[in-house]
């Protein structure tokens, strides 16, 4: 199946957007998630390193902003398989011309013009996300193991992200709730 992919380039620099192309029949609906061939022009040229799922239970939860540190920065691509969320990527890159500035795309399996997506966010960058519906599963594919002494994060609420969540912002965990506000000499991730 050549072709499966359509990639977009959205207002950050690296960050994309990959729609995938579902093929439906009276059986059901078949969609390629990953294809190395397809997403190395968009950038992604490591190997997948690990593959992450999560069950997020109750409208509003939100997960994130996780980034981890060098020298385990990593590029992800984030695919929604049931349920909604709004899927959100913050530019931690020093000297990027959009540092600290974000963007969120709605993802979920559905067949649209803005479902059946994923977002492939690059390395240097902070990622989480808010359910939109009563659960949601999302599959991760990492170009780095998770290396818990790298390991970082931004308030979800920070007043300098100014992150417009569509939802009231609720059911966050003691971590991601304890992470300090960003400091006003905050250098970002170093990107190699």
């Amino acid at each position: 199946m050549s072709g499966s992919l359509t990639i977009t380039d959205l207002p950050l620099a690296g960050l994309k957007r990959v729609q995938r192309r579902l093929r439906a029949d009276e059986r059901g609906v078949f969609a390629r998630l990953f294809c190395a061939d397809e997403l190395r022009p968009a950038g992604w040229r490591w190997p997948i390193a690990q593959i992450n799922h999560s069950l997020s239970r109750g409208r509003g939860l939100v997960r994130g902003l996780h980034y981890q540190q060098a020298p385990h920065q990593e590029a992800k691509l984030v695919s929604c398989v049931r349920g909604e969320v709004w899927d959100v990527a913050v530019d931690l890159r020093p000297g990027s011309p959009t540092f600290l500035r974000w963007h969120a795309e709605r993802l979920s399996p559905q067949a649209s013009d803005t479902h059946g997506s994923a977002l492939l966010i690059p390395p240097g960058f902070a990622h989480g996300f808010q359910v939109l519906s009563d659960e949601a599963e999302l599959i991760y594919c990492h170009s780095a193991p998770y290396a818990p002494q790298s390991e970082h994060g931004l308030p979800v609420q920070d007043a300098r992200l100014a992150i417009t969540w569509p939802l009231p912002v609720q059911g966050l965990s003691a971590r991601d709730a304890g992470f300090a506000p960003i400091a006003p000499d905050f250098a970002g991730v170093e990107v190699s």
